[in-house]
């Protein structure tokens, strides 16, 4: 009797995404997101926010607004529990898509007006696409109005929303990993996802052709895995702070402090396996060095031939202890948090690009 491969039917169900999302709204510090509408993409044209899509996303003006207004109307269709067929924009198959609307109450000018008065507060968008249940993955994308690029705004929102994307269900979407695709060139949004904690992972060489120079450029890959992200120093490294009643916050702080006690307890085990190794090496040179002394006269072969052998064993457990799976010789640096080290080489005040 054959023995089937595939995975139980209640497994496979785990890992769809529910027919109909509650999409939440996020507060930032210095902006707060809102489910996009359909209302809010000719508010993209006021705010120019297509302005150098080449140069941002390798993608030209009008092939860029026209993937926000399907991101747009996806996000629409899974709110209303409606499939991706009925959004009226793709096949059964595409995948699912969340869309924020990015507003701000700031007043920089000190006019007395709000600066985004004209399209409603809102100054941009944010997305989570291409959501896939089975494989936990989705990517994210900020798109903002050109005069309110270069603010900080991206490092506010988006923090808060990988801290939703990453939280366990029903808090959050529990991923298990957000990923980003970034132009060669565009080195301001590379800097700024590296210190959101996101890694280069890949490169598709001349993915995207360059109108500007006339001549194709590469798509760099960047990503970053659940147990690698830091919710609270993804927003202290840019002297932003949490907010615990933000969606999957709660989740995700829980998470945090049980990987560290994790952590803090491997370290403690490590060390006292290390002290063991060090008392049972100095109870062996004690005895030996004992017997030596007291049987000088009789046994000076017995006497060397143990010294002989206790510098073989000491060798040896040297030997193991380097080897060792997890000694700091063998520990490799791509599976360290992120956050270990971030900002050692950046000012904590300067606004990155």
């Amino acid at each position: 009797m054959s023995v089937s491969s595939e995975p139980p039917l209640v497994q496979s169900e785990l890992r769809q995404l529910p027919a109909q999302l509650f999409i939440p709204p996020i507060r930032g510090e210095m902006v707060h997101l809102r489910p996009a509408s359909v209302e809010d993409l000719s508010r993209l044209d006021e705010l120019e926010a297509f302005y150098n899509a080449s140069g941002i996303t390798g993608k030209d003006v009008h092939s860029e607004r026209a993937i926000v207004q399907t991101w747009v109307k996806r996000s629409v269709a899974w709110s209303k529990g409606l499939a991706p067929s009925d959004s009226g924009v793709g096949d059964p198959e595409a995948r699912r898509t969340i869309a924020w609307s990015i507003l701000t109450d700031a007043d920089h000018d000190a006019d007395g007006q709000i600066d985004a008065a004209n399209t409603d507060n809102v100054i941009g968008m944010i997305f989570l696409i291409d959501i896939d249940g089975w494989a936990r993955s989705a990517r994210i994308q900020v798109i903002l109005g050109k005069d309110y690029r270069g603010r900080g705004y991206s490092r506010d929102a988006m923090p808060r929303v990988m801290t939703y994307g990453f939280a366990s269900t029903p808090a959050g979407l529990g991923l298990h990993r957000i990923w980003v695709s970034v132009p060669e060139k565009n080195t301001r949004s590379l800097s700024v996802y590296q210190s959101l904690g996101f890694v280069p992972s890949g490169t598709a060489r001349d993915g995207l052709w360059d109108a500007e120079v006339g001549k194709y450029q590469d798509l760099i890959v960047m990503d970053t895995l659940a147990d690698e992200y830091d919710p609270i120093r993804s927003l202290d490294a840019f002297g932003m702070h949490m907010i615990e009643d933000n969606p999957g916050v709660q989740e995700a702080l829980s998470a945090r402090e049980h990987s560290i006690a994790i952590k803090q307890k491997t370290k403690r085990e490590n060390a006292a396996g290390t002290e063991d190794h060090d008392d049972n090496r100095a109870t062996e040179s004690d005895f030996d060095g004992g017997k030596a002394h007291d049987a000088e006269s009789h046994f000076e072969s017995v006497q060397s031939e143990n010294t002989s052998e206790l510098q073989e064993a000491q060798d040896d457990s040297k030997s193991d202890v380097s080897n060792w799976l997890f000694s700091s010789e063998d520990r490799k640096g791509s599976k360290d948090a992120w956050w270990r080290t971030l900002g050692r080489s950046r000012k904590r005040g300067s606004e990155g690009k």
